[in-house]
């Protein structure tokens, strides 16, 4: 299955298309300005990233949160390309995706003094100094997934294009009810970079159209018994919701089990965002009709050849935008199933 990543560079846009996973390449610049899975775009000519680095370099992989089927995924695509490219990877991360819980862990990193760090940071703001001064202790660090307020300090910064996330989320909505309705999302907390662009992109598209009506977003803390019942409660209060963009994998889960405690299963059609073996279970059970696939192993792959590059003194993207997948019965058996999570590598 081909996927595709962008190369947002000074003064320029990149655009090329990619094999899956399992290759190894970055992106050429190109004058083409495109979004970022859109399969009508023009490929560039890729420049093949080295087969192996110069030294076996020591990464720290800090994810977001332990245990989550996303990280996961993601640690899968680094181990692999470390294996590649002759590097040692260890993989920490905290409990609950909490910058309180998550800085300790960073701090401990640091004092160990590795190559370099690739972490997901749990907060914009929180995050910013100890990376800042991670990086100014000459330890390259890599963003994967998340980022913070000035992220000039990183060498290389990879997410999904997540604004263009959320405006699928709303057209997977809009196509199952195309007469249009009340809608809203179920986040997890303000100030997480990615979320609050998934928002941004769903909340745009919704306002555009006339036929629905945004109500407020829910922030859930990633706790899906938390998202179940604010769902209740939407409900409670707005018996005819039509439509809901669950921002993250917990908040899907919590959405899908207030939605069907609630005996909304038919009315109210539930699109999230990740891919994780509950959400496809859902999407599978009529429960969720709609998943937004992340590439996760890609972003973790991406993220070690990014980090090679820098301490090889190569070429370094600094920022590389991945696409996603809209998952649905219809495609879980071809190019949906292949883009779902893993729960281990």
């Amino acid at each position: 299955m081909i996927k595709s990543r962008i190369l947002l560079a000074a003064g320029s846009v990149a655009a090329v298309a990619i094999l899956a996973a399992c290759s190894s390449s970055k992106p050429a610049d190109s004058t083409t300005n495109t979004a970022a899975g859109d399969p009508s775009a023009p490929a560039a000519s890729a420049a093949v990233a080295p087969a192996k680095a110069s030294k076996n370099y020591s990464i720290q992989f800090i994810q977001g949160v332990a245990g989550d089927e996303f990280y996961i995924t993601m640690q899968c695509g680094i181990e692999a390309e470390a294996a590649k490219l002759g590097v040692s990877v260890k993989t920490q991360g905290p409990q609950k995706f909490d910058p309180t819980l998550q800085k300790p862990i960073l701090d401990s990193v640091v004092a160990a003094k590795p190559d370099a760090i690739l972490i997901a940071p749990t907060d914009v703001t929180a995050m910013q100094t100890p990376l800042k001064a991670a990086a100014a202790a000459g330890i390259k660090v890599v963003l994967v997934d998340t980022t913070t307020e000035d992220p000039s300090y990183a060498a290389s910064a990879i997410a999904s294009d997540n604004v263009g996330g959320g405006k699928a989320a709303f057209e997977a909505i809009k196509k199952l009810n195309p007469g249009g309705g009340k809608v809203m999302v179920m986040s997890t907390d303000p100030g997480v970079s990615t979320v609050d662009q998934r928002i941004q992109g769903f909340e745009e598209a919704a306002k555009a159209d006339s036929k629905f009506q945004y109500l407020p977003v829910q922030y859930s803390h990633n706790d899906p018994a938390t998202a179940a019942n604010l769902i209740s409660s939407a409900l409670q209060k707005d018996s005819d919701i039509i439509g809901v963009f669950a921002a993250n994998l917990f908040a899907a889960e919590g959405t899908a089990t207030g939605v069907r405690q609630a005996g909304k299963t038919s009315t109210v059609k539930i699109v999230g965002f990740d891919a994780g073996p509950n959400q496809i279970k859902a999407l599978q059970q009529g429960t969720v009709q709609a998943l937004i696939a992340q590439q996760p192993g890609a972003i973790g792959q991406y993220g070690v050849d990014e980090a090679v590059a820098a301490l090889d003194g190569g070429q370094v993207a600094p920022k590389i935008q991945t696409s996603f997948t809209t998952i649905t019965k219809d495609n879980l058996s071809t190019e949906g199933g292949q883009a779902a999570y893993k729960s281990s590598c």
